[in-house]
């Protein structure tokens, strides 16, 4: 049995765009994660925690930077080499003494030889380099770089090929290497984002004529506007099978995420018997979420919908004190460091804007209005374009034949629905929309979780209106980069970034 360090090992777990209302525990009528959802009732699980912005490479280096997108710089999936910080969350393990690890997807600035990763094992959506176990995990990954959107048919591989399964043999081969030194290992499963297959059993395990029906519509989606009009209209110019396709897009996705809780499951199962479980912190979280076919939409895109934006997010580990139901708190997916940093008694780096959870995970007193809200970014700015615009569809993806196989293939995020600049409150049962061009929009997300029904500009929510844009407001500022800090000056800094004590009421 390994030794026991007196500093815990901490493993991140990472999901690609996975909603967080579609769990048991949040009500969903599919049991689509019941591991997942009996560890998260043995830590402390939020169901108020929010990206910082619902695109991959933004929300990433949000997480492991500790900021907002507009200080972090990286708006974009394109845009990594802009990435602005002084400390991430692997300088910090490195510096204190962890062995650290990368294994899964990337989607950031780290780089293989990135000095503070130890062991860096790449899986992507769309195939990989290896190393491989077998000629068979071979086979599926150069059949996984053939797939369009979403397969029709069951993945011809077993899920012991699948991201996940390697994902985690990977990891328990690592931990098993090592010796005494605490470890921090940032596991990345590249699912369930598209290209939406999975194998048997998943495949079956939630048929289509089965699910849930979908809460918003097509009509809905054109009474949103452009953006959300205009990725409808990229997925049916590049694939006339669109709309065909996303009863089996909900069902592998679905799928996928019953087989992600079964490797989590025997992640945590081989962790425990080995004894390594009692000293090790585990946190699940998403980067963010996925239409799956609301609003007649699949995988991201468009502005700030809550299903977007909201994602899983829960702690267990040692310290931690368990809470069958979820904490009230407002939190955002910058927190995950200033957190980290508390648990293993590191300062947070200069620069870092999330807060630390560690009081709230240990039952310890935490000022309650540093956590009343939570905030969000979309966009890499400039005008918002059009329909006016004349913007030649045909440019925004490709359809192609290999091996008598078509592969659709087109970037949601893309100039039209990344153009311009959107933020966005959540406070208690309300949630504010604000774009550059001023709309506004206000829903009640507690009932309106699909955000159908605008209450901006209404008498009876005037209040509330006003009191989310002050909100808002505060956000911003509080978001703005403090980097660098001011020569010649002191700096005032809360120890855990709070800054509610200093607020005005």
């Amino acid at each position: 049995m390994p030794k026991q360090t007196n500093r815990p090992n901490i493993i991140v777990i990472m999901t690609d765009q996975q909603r967080a209302d579609v769990s048991a525990r949040e009500g969903f009528p599919l049991d689509t994660t019941p591991f997942l959802d009996s560890l998260a009732r043995k830590g402390v699980w939020f169901d108020k925690a929010y990206t910082a912005s619902p695109i991959c490479v933004a929300a990433r280096c949000s997480m492991l930077t500790g900021r907002y997108p507009g200080a972090h710089r990286v708006r974009e999936n394109g845009g990594i080499r802009h990435v602005s910080y002084t400390h991430d969350v692997f300088d910090v393990m490195k510096e204190q003494g962890y062995a650290t690890a990368l294994i899964g997807k990337n989607h950031t600035y780290l780089k293989a030889n990135s000095p503070s990763v130890d062991r860096f094992v790449a899986l992507n959506h769309f195939g990989d380099q290896g190393p491989f176990r077998s000629e068979q995990e071979k086979s599926f990954t150069e059949w996984l770089s053939r797939r369009s959107q979403c397969c029709m048919e069951p993945a011809p591989f077993p899920a012991d090929c699948q991201n996940p399964a390697r994902g985690v043999t990977s990891a328990l081969e690592w931990v098993e290497s090592l010796d005494e030194e605490p470890f921090f290992l940032w596991l990345s499963f590249p699912e369930p984002h598209n290209p939406y297959q999975a194998p048997e059993p998943y495949f079956s395990m939630f048929p289509p004529d089965t699910l849930p029906p979908v809460r918003a519509t097509a009509e809905d989606r054109e009474r949103k506007g452009f953006k959300w009009q205009w990725c409808r209209q990229q997925g049916d110019y590049f694939n006339p099978d669109y709309e065909a396709e996303i009863p089996r897009v909900r069902a592998n996705y679905f799928g996928m995420l019953r087989l992600i809780d079964d490797e989590v499951q025997r992640l945590v199962h081989t962790l425990e018997a080995s004894g390594r479980l009692d000293n090790t912190i585990l946190v699940y979280l998403s980067d963010h979420g996925d239409f799956v076919g609301e609003y007649g939409l699949i995988k991201k895109g468009p502005e700030l919908p809550d299903i977007l934006l909201r994602i899983p997010l829960f702690f267990a580990g040692p310290g931690i004190v368990s809470q069958e139901q979820p904490h009230p708190a407002h939190v955002s997916i910058v927190d995950l460091l200033p957190t980290l940093c508390e648990a293993i008694g590191a300062d947070i780096p200069a620069g870092v804007q999330g807060r630390s959870l560690w009081p709230l995970l240990t039952g310890k007193e935490y000022p309650a209005q540093e956590f009343a809200s939570v905030y969000g970014e979309h966009g890499f700015g400039g005008l918002e374009f059009t329909d006016e615009d004349g913007l030649d569809i045909s440019h925004f993806g490709s359809s192609s034949e290999k091996d008598g196989e078509r592969i659709v293939r087109f970037d949601e995020l893309n100039t039209v629905t990344q153009s311009g600049f959107m933020r966005t409150v959540r406070k208690e049962d309300w949630k504010l929309n604000m774009s550059m061009r001023g709309k506004r929009e206000l829903y009640r997300i507690s009932d309106d979780p699909l955000e159908l029904n605008n209450r901006a500009g209404q008498s009876e929510t005037l209040e509330t209106e006003l009191d989310l844009l002050s909100e808002l407001a505060v956000w911003m500022m509080r978001s703005e980069d403090p980097l660098p800090y001011p020569a010649g000056y002191s700096y005032k800094k809360d120890p855990r970034n709070y800054a509610a004590p200093y607020r005005c009421e």
